[in-house]
């Protein structure tokens, strides 16, 4: 388990309190969580089960997903899943994909009984709570796995956007021959804040998306004809 005193002291409160977007490394965060390298590798393991996302209009079959959301009060530490449904962003959120019910697999077991996941959104809510004052989320996941071959994988086919929600991460679990996958982050006047590749497992980008504009560019393979895949769980919590 971890301490609520230093999750809530860390350096991510004061950088999304002020500019609104913050880059944890893979170092901080799992220190924060009680968690190790071994932990990212077997939780990594939940991303072979993803099932290809047949809802992209713009035809890709490069990204694969699952969905699954939860109810959390992080001051209690009680976490509880929600009964699985259709993900939806209207059209003025995501021009791309939006005005339409997404129906996608639910998470495995595996994926949600992992210690890692319970500590990860806790630790999260309490960062958001003392950032927004909001004591209760509503927490959506969406573990992605972006692949590249002949044509780059998107990780953000929708250009630079937001989600529609209160804050929004992106945590790395994985890169394999892989180069690209640039995030950056910008205010709604286009201001730039920062930018940064997602390297080490673990490595976790925090936005205020009520303030900011995010994306990342595309992936391509470094081996070309090698399997070539980015790894990332998308949380966002919207205030319940």
């Amino acid at each position: 388990m971890f301490s609520s005193a230093e999750v809530v002291s860390s350096s991510a409160v004061p950088a999304l309190a002020g500019a609104g977007a913050h880059l944890l490394p893979s170092e901080e965060l799992s220190r924060l969580i009680g968690v190790t390298g071994d932990d990212w590798s077997r939780f990594g393991r939940n991303w072979d089960e993803l099932l290809l996302d047949t809802f992209m209009a713009d035809g890709g079959t490069y990204r694969y997903r699952r969905y699954g959301q939860y109810d959390l009060d992080p001051a209690s530490g009680e976490l509880t899943m929600l009964p699985h449904g259709p993900y939806r962003q209207e059209s003025t959120v995501n021009p791309l994909n939006g005005g339409t019910d997404r129906y996608y697999e639910p998470l495995t077991d595996s994926f949600t009984a992992d210690p890692l996941l319970r500590n990860l959104l806790i630790c999260l809510g309490l960062i958001f709570s003392e950032v927004g004052g909001i004591q209760r989320w509503n927490v959506k996941l969406h573990p992605y796995r972006i692949t590249a071959g002949d044509r780059p994988g998107q990780p953000t086919p929708e250009g630079r956007h937001r989600d529609g929600v209160t804050f929004i991460t992106s945590l790395l679990i994985n890169r394999s021959n892989v180069t690209g996958g640039e995030s950056s982050v910008h205010t709604d006047a286009g201001e730039h804040l920062l930018t940064c590749t997602l390297a080490t497992p673990g490595d976790l980008l925090l936005g205020d998306d009520r303030r900011t504009l995010h994306s990342v560019t595309p992936v391509l393979p470094v081996s070309p004809g090698l399997p070539a895949h980015r790894d990332v769980l998308v949380i966002a919590y919207t205030a319940a």
